[in-house]
């Protein structure tokens, strides 16, 4: 069994705490690999090396930048069936969730690595005679970037290549559950030898000791992290201690809005694609389904076949499943108790609702859940496995009010076919991110943002890359004879 090292300034290095956690695989429950449980000394040293680093890297002009980034991508390509093995096994995804996800990692260095010639200052007139006023756009200098469980590829790609392009030097802690995707991509980076020592670092642990010191850091100017609310409130709270800068992706509750104009097979084909996406461990995808009245017997009867037919297992031994196991065996205790407490209210299962047989492995069975009001725990709170809850509404105005009535506010979806409701819907929902008659799934070139309790900031595209960058005004005033 492999134990990873963490990497610091360029080297692989020991940790200083000789703890460490086990890594299994969610579909057999077996330990597949060990990582050092990183001490704070550990986390200090990598900040370090990263804040040597990020002057000069700062200075290389940006399009060397773009060309190291782009070569990164290149090299994830190279090894793409790789990344897919273990991202299969370390965190459970079907081969199509797992390959999408490899994919869009590649895609994003190549994408993010265009963006070196394109970062862009201003120059406004002064109100003096003579005199220039110039807004030049700066590296942000070190960044922490704290990557979550359910997309550990595609996060990782998020946060680094826009940072490397930036100038920005990094720090990443993988999470604690999926780590050895991250120690693969470490592993590739050190063997390509281009990045000066000490831009990229690499360490592990827990996130209530690395997260911590990462985001109380003095010497770190920005803290990116995706993941649950409670950890961005600790890291906003650490963060508070120096005034760092914070970029949080906390989860989301999207709202699925099916009117009586709706294309029912499209929005039961998305819906519960959606929600089975990744086990339903996906931030983006639907949470909650609002149909109207006049539908709403049809849809749920839709619904409920599609939810039944879907197909799970472990998908190493079957790379034809729609879905594999949840990530731990406390998500799926999560999972099924928020169900049990659902029925306990008054909710009905139409499929689903359990647990999945066998000795071993996380699965939950895909369910939807009828006689749901808008006040239950399932519609208010994340559930984050293959369960939707279905919510039945008179008028579009109360669609728009209940799907608004959530903490959350990352991504929401409609389904109509009718141009009226979908503007009046558009215009009237409060998310970062609405879809519409599509799939929830953004572009990298769009803005991945949340409203509420989702987020500050955000990720993807022109305003994504801003966010790791800086804003200096300089005044230049000049003599008019000379």
């Amino acid at each position: 069994m492999h134990k990873h090292q963490i990497y610091i300034n360029g080297e692989y290095v020991d940790s200083t705490s000789p703890k460490t956690i086990d890594i299994e695989n969610p579909a057999t429950e077996q330990v597949i690999s060990q990582i050092s449980e990183g001490s704070e000394e550990d986390a200090d040293n990598a900040v370090q090396a990263a804040f040597r680093a990020q002057k000069e890297w700062g200075q290389t002009p940006s399009v060397e930048r773009g060309e190291i980034v782009r070569d990164i991508g290149l090299k994830l390509k190279e090894n793409r069936e790789n990344f897919i093995d273990i991202l299969i096994e370390e965190q459970g995804k079907s081969y199509e969730m797992a390959s999408g996800e490899v994919d869009l990692a590649i895609d994003y260095f190549q994408y993010m690595s265009e963006w070196a010639r394109r970062i862009e200052g201003e120059i406004l007139p002064s109100d003096r005679p003579n005199e220039n006023i110039f807004i030049h756009k700066r590296p942000i200098g070190v960044v922490a970037g704290i990557i979550p469980w359910n997309f550990p590829v595609f996060i990782l790609a998020r946060k680094v290549a826009t940072s490397l392009v930036a100038g920005c030097t990094i720090v990443i802690k993988p999470s604690q559950q999926t780590p050895n995707t991250a120690a693969a991509f470490t592993k590739m980076v050190h063997d390509m030898d281009i990045l000066p020592k000490g831009v990229y670092n690499f360490i592990t642990g827990k996130g209530s000791t690395i997260g911590n010191v990462l985001a109380s850091h003095e010497k770190v100017d920005m803290v990116t992290m995706t993941g649950s609310i409670p950890a961005g409130v600790k890291v906003m709270e650490a963060a508070a201690q120096n005034i760092t800068k914070v970029n949080l992706e906390l989860g989301g509750k999207a709202p699925a809005i099916v009117t009586k104009y709706a294309d029912l097979d499209l929005a039961v084909k998305n819906i519960s694609k959606s929600r089975i996406i990744n086990a339903g461990q996906a931030c983006t995808n639907a949470e909650r389904v609002y149909v109207h009245e006049d539908v709403a017997d049809d849809f749920i009867s839709r619904l409920t076949k599609e939810m039944s037919e879907v197909t799970y297992g472990d998908p190493k031994q079957d790379d034809s499943l729609d879905m594999g196991p949840l990530v731990s065996g406390d998500r799926l205790e999560e999972v099924d108790e928020m169900v049990k407490g659902a029925v306990n209210e008054g909710a009905e299962i139409a499929t689903g609702g359990e647990r999945a047989s066998g000795e071993r492995g996380y699965f939950y069975k895909p369910t939807v859940l009828t006689n749901v009001s808008h006040n239950m725990k399932v519609i208010q709170e994340e559930i984050f496995g293959p369960v939707l809850p279905v919510v039945v509404y008179k008028d579009i105005n109360e669609a728009i009010d209940m799907a608004n009535d959530s903490d959350y506010g990352l991504s929401s979806s409609i389904y109509t076919e009718n141009y009226h409701e979908a503007m009046k819907l558009t215009n009237g929902l409060r998310f970062g991110e609405t879809f519409v008659n599509r799939e929830n799934f953004e572009a990298v070139q769009g803005y991945h943002a949340g409203f509420r309790k989702s987020g500050i900031g955000g990720a993807d595209g022109k305003h994504g890359l801003e966010d790791f960058l800086s804003t200096q005004t300089v005044y230049m005033e000049f003599k008019n004879s000379i």
